[in-house]
């Protein structure tokens, strides 16, 4: 989750800034109605259960434990209410097929008459994500192993999905290496830049739970006893997007970046219109696309 000024300089292109233009059309899955629509017509009434079946039905049936040490920032006790028990109503194949036609649907009707456009980004971002480095990468592993699609619109929707997820398991790790948990995180960010009703209640965390995350930080010195950042915990979560964006850069080794930012860009900017500010996936209105 880049911080909100993280991306201001546009001129620049760099992973983060790649970020911002590919995150948004991977959003989709989550915001859009024809996204959620899909899944409670498959079944899974409330979003979570459709969130959860979506996102890691690419590792198969899978019990809540992996899935929660993937996803990161999710408490323990909000993924177990969804999984496995969503396999009982849906299988991994249909939940990806079920994913796959919400995103589309809602790609399409934003990018209506922009066909040669979706064509030309979906190239260019699959050129990115085609075969990027999975090591120690278990979400972008799982859908790299996926079908590449045909149609523009799902290679777009695939490409970007792949490229988020290795962004994601990168910045796993950097905040594993720098001795944070998945609560801890959260309360680190919301200390800087993020609204707390952006991040606990999306993530599951109780308030004992969250109070504790933050005494913790408290004890590091990385948050004040209000819940504002210090200056070590600002540094600390600097260090960890920094690392987030070196663990990012290989896949786009060998890409136009400049003829790649300039198709997927007012693509990306379409799309991000629609989305919701402050959100809970940390992306900033207004900047990078």
């Amino acid at each position: 989750m880049p911080p909100m000024e993280a991306i201001a300089d546009t001129a620049v292109i760099t992973p983060r800034r790649l970020w911002a233009l590919f995150e948004p059309i991977h959003a989709v899955t989550y915001f859009s109605p024809e996204a959620v629509n899909g899944f409670e017509e498959a079944g899974l009434r409330g979003f979570w259960r459709g969130y959860f079946a979506g996102r890691s039905a690419p590792l198969g049936v899978s019990a809540p434990e992996p899935v929660t040490a993937a996803f990161c920032s999710f408490a323990p006790s909000m993924v177990a209410q969804a999984l496995p028990s969503v396999w009982e109503t849906v299988s991994p194949e249909r939940a990806l097929e079920v994913r796959r036609a919400g995103a589309r649907a809602a790609l399409a009707r934003l990018l209506s008459g922009q066909e040669k456009e979706v064509a030309r980004a979906a190239e260019l971002l699959a050129g990115a994500a085609v075969a990027p480095d999975c090591t120690g990468r278990p979400l972008t592993a799982a859908n790299v192993a996926l079908p590449w699609p045909e149609d523009p619109l799902d290679r777009l929707w695939h490409a970007a999905t792949i490229l988020r997820e290795h962004r994601g398991d990168g910045h796993v790790a950097a905040q594993v290496a720098a001795d944070l948990d998945g609560c801890e995180i959260l309360t680190l960010r919301v200390g800087i830049d993020l609204p707390r009703s952006e991040l606990q209640p999306y993530r599951g965390w109780t308030d004992p739970e969250w109070d504790a995350a933050v005494r913790r930080l408290v004890e590091r010195g990385l948050l004040a006893p209000d819940g504002r950042a210090t200056e070590e915990g600002r540094r600390t979560l600097a260090e960890i997007e920094e690392a987030t964006d070196r663990a990012a850069a290989r896949p786009w080794a060998g890409v136009d970046l400049g003829e790649l930012t300039g198709a997927l860009g007012p693509l990306a900017e379409t799309v991000a219109r629609t989305l919701r500010f402050p959100n809970p996936i940390g992306l900033p209105a207004g900047e990078g696309v």
